[in-house]
């Protein structure tokens, strides 16, 4: 086995029984090398793929952190909205920030998106979720207005769907959902809390309604390190 693979599976080990607990700054890459007998260039190596995995956080000029191992869980099998999922979440402390809530027209790409003509009114809201004050996941939602009227960022804090099913009277069908990882953008890097990440996940939604109508397009840009995905499959 070579030698970073050795260090990095000693530090995970530590990591996961507690030794080096959430938050924790690493030790120094020199106090590493005199432990293990190693290069810079392999203590290195090491680190870098404990960060890969989601275990530790490079923040400049400070070292490098544990992260908390405890992912947030995210159910594929079945429809809900951010304000339901997070009631699951149960000792973290979440919040929405609506950056903006304003109807465009839709261009062609986004008509041929959420099969409507161009130029239909679609409404356009972008939130930031904080869990426990850290800015994890962005939401960029695509309604289309006629569908799902009367949109404000008083309701976009709290649940869309749930205006959706009690307001509007609307029943929501069913989703189809899609999940890649993707390079951070310059406005991901602004707006979320991404330390020295490169990527986010990418969770794409397209929405219907029970009478097949797509009434939503949303893509979440979540925090690698914070989530995990789950689903159940049956024979």
């Amino acid at each position: 086995m070579p030698k970073y693979l050795t260090i990095y599976h000693h530090l995970v080990q530590r990591i996961q029984d507690g030794t080096l607990s959430a938050e924790t700054k690493l030790p120094s890459e020199t106090e590493l090398m005199q432990e293990f007998e190693a290069s810079r260039g392999t203590v290195r190596k090491a680190i870098d793929a404990l960060q890969e995995k989601g275990f530790v956080r490079k923040h400049q000029g400070k070292g490098v952190f544990v992260l908390s191992q405890e992912a947030i869980e995210f159910q594929f099998n079945g429809i809900v909205s951010f304000s339901e999922a997070h009631r699951r979440m149960g000792r973290h402390a979440v919040e929405t920030d609506v950056l903006s809530c304003e109807v465009h027209s839709a261009s062609a790409e986004l008509a041929s998106l959420l099969h409507v003509a161009q130029g239909t009114d679609v409404t356009r809201i972008e939130r930031i979720r904080r869990i426990d004050g850290e800015r994890v996941i962005r939401d960029i939602n695509y309604f289309v207005t006629e569908l799902v009227p009367g949109l404000t960022a008083d309701i976009a804090k709290g649940s869309i769907y749930q205006y959706v099913e009690e307001t509007l009277g609307r029943q929501i069908s069913y989703a189809k959902r899609k999940i890649e990882a993707r390079p951070a953008t310059t406005e991901d890097r602004e707006r979320l809390d991404l330390h020295d990440m490169s990527h986010v996940i990418v969770v794409t939604n397209d929405t219907y309604y029970y009478e097949g109508q797509h009434f939503e397009r949303t893509e979440s840009r979540h925090r690698l390190d914070k989530f995990q995905f789950t689903d159940i499959a049956r024979r």
